[in-house]
């Protein structure tokens, strides 16, 4: 193959109406989810993850950007240029929910005796949190423990198999320091922040 073969293949019209914004769309949809992530990991504190992404994240824009200058007539660079964009928005997003990365504290107002609830949890190497409140109807207990965000579906479902009418809330906690908080399996969270230390008791 001489270059003359090259020339031609990237002057036809498959490759401008048809590759090219296919791989302008394919870069966007890449950089756009590493810079959401990274953002959500910013928000979270991973101060020093955060700046690798953004270097990949700026390097694949610059590759997208550099082809849509180069075809500024092409109409449909423009289109794969901004649905990279949204759709790499919606995978970010779902990338992170997969990842469950963070800490979370779940709050539990219960409506009926929780004495089982609690020592299941605690049983389960959990740490609860047992206060005195005063609700709506009178005064209650309520109870609360800080977990990594994707053990949070578990102690959900422990939670409504001993109290289903219990009104609980997910809030997420970006910073853990000291407390009950060494379960042993690791999560995603230390996994992609070697720089995070291992809080313990």
């Amino acid at each position: 193959m001489d270059l003359d073969y090259f020339a031609r293949f990237f002057d036809n019209e498959t490759f401008m109406f048809v590759v090219l914004p296919l791989l302008i769309f394919l870069f966007r949809i890449v950089d756009q989810s590493i810079g959401t992530i990274r953002l959500i990991f910013a928000a979270k504190g991973m101060k020093k993850l955060a700046p690798v992404f953004a270097f990949f994240e700026s390097f694949i824009w610059l590759l997208a950007i550099g082809q849509i200058m180069k075809h500024l007539d092409n109409i449909y660079c423009y289109l794969a240029f901004a649905g990279g964009y949204a759709a790499g928005n919606y995978f970010g997003i779902i990338l992170e929910e997969k990842l469950s990365i963070g800490t979370v504290i779940i709050r539990v107002i219960p409506k009926k005796d929780t004495t089982a609830l609690i020592h299941r949890l605690r049983q389960l190497n959990y740490g609860v949190t047992v206060v005195e409140v005063d609700g709506f109807m009178g005064p209650t207990k309520m109870f609360f423990t800080t977990v990594r965000r994707k053990e949070a579906p578990h102690i959900i479902d422990i939670i409504k198999e001993f109290n289903p009418a219990a009104f609980y809330t997910i809030d997420e906690v970006k910073t853990v320091s000291g407390g009950y908080f060494d379960r042993k399996n690791k999560s995603i969270f230390s996994i992609l922040n070697p720089f995070q230390k291992t809080v313990k008791s």
